[in-house]
């Protein structure tokens, strides 16, 4: 069966194709995403949950935080991310530990072992995408880059 390639919004009359190309090209990108979150996890820790492994980028990425903050950069609920920091804080991949600013709250940052497990499966996912981006040009990787982070940002508000 051959499978034909779906016309990209260039190709399309008018800002209404480009929205429904976007709308396309994006449930694709999230479902692969969400397949290769669910490998990253398991690669990390094969008890870790899909959804816990971007709050080890986060962490990663910004340093220790509370558990609200990390609720509102993801845009889910209090309980939920309690959930998913407990379960990382019984694998050993988190810890909390008082908030020095406010002896109420607490501070969740990423363990030493933490830190090791995911920077392992981090940098093989670089690896690979470096593999599966080797024909692009790198400044279209990086404009991919910034549109995604410009999108980010709007989701955001």
């Amino acid at each position: 069966m051959h499978q034909t390639t779906p016309p990209s919004a260039e190709d399309s009359c008018g800002p209404h194709q480009a929205y429904l190309a976007l709308e396309r090209e994006l449930a694709v990108f999230l479902r692969r995403a969400r397949a290769s979150s669910g490998e990253m996890a398991r690669a990390v820790h094969p008890e870790l949950e899909p959804a816990a492994y971007g709050l080890l980028v986060r962490l990663e990425e910004a340093g220790e935080q509370r558990a609200t903050d990390l609720a509102t950069y993801f845009g889910v609920g209090k309980a939920t991310m309690s959930r998913q920091l407990r379960a990382l804080g019984d694998l050993g991949l988190v810890t909390r530990e008082p908030d020095p600013a406010d002896g109420r709250a607490s501070l969740v940052r990423i363990t030493d072992e933490g830190r090791a497990r995911f920077t392992r499966v981090r940098d093989a996912r670089r690896a690979h995408h470096v593999r599966k981006l080797a024909d692009w040009d790198p400044a279209e990787i990086a404009e991919l880059a910034r549109l995604l982070r410009q999108l980010n940002v709007s989701a955001e508000s």
